[in-house]
């Protein structure tokens, strides 16, 4: 998803006037450890990754896929297994004067079931309460926006008091 995230963080920072500032650049990496063996792992994942793009673009790739690899539809994790699982992510950067900052976020579910179904019912319940067409509470215009740019603090808000998940900002790493 880096790709598209990218471009969906810089539109952001375009649409809240520079906000994260002038200079600001994003991306994304997968850490896969030190020395000769983390670049083996490196390039073992660039070739699944390629493999996995290359078959799904072609019919007999896809068949196979289908059949062997990828789950029917209605499959996934049991009902316990969605609610024991959970996340925690970890942001790095630096600011404009070279300070170190790191930003910890948690949730208490599974991040590609619970999680996600409880982000998304949330931004439903924002969109509903917040951001009807022509109201006092928004004050943005029609056209279109990022979900940061759009949602703003009230969303982190509603994710921290409904969603058990958790945003912590720090220094340093």
């Amino acid at each position: 998803m880096a790709a598209v995230n990218e471009r969906v963080v810089h539109r952001s920072n375009a649409l809240l006037g520079q906000a994260y500032g002038q200079g600001f650049s994003y991306n994304e990496a997968l850490l896969t450890g030190p020395g000769l063996k983390g670049r083996l792992k490196a390039f073992g994942v660039v070739a699944a990754l390629g493999a996995f793009m290359l078959g799904a673009l072609v019919k007999p790739g896809r068949y196979l896929m289908q059949r062997f690899l990828l789950p029917k539809p209605g499959e996934g994790p049991s009902e316990a297994a969605q609610l024991a699982g959970h996340f925690d992510l970890r942001f790095w950067g630096k600011g404009e004067a070279g300070q170190a900052l790191s930003l910890k976020v948690t949730g208490d579910r599974d991040p590609g079931y619970g999680a996600t179904a409880k982000m998304l019912g949330q931004a439903a319940l924002f969109l509903a309460l917040n951001m009807r067409a022509g109201s006092e509470k928004t004050g943005r215009p029609g056209g279109f926006w990022t979900p940061a740019s759009a949602f703003g603090e009230g969303y982190l808000d509603r994710l921290r008091r409904h969603s058990g998940m958790t945003f912590e900002l720090g220094e340093g790493n």
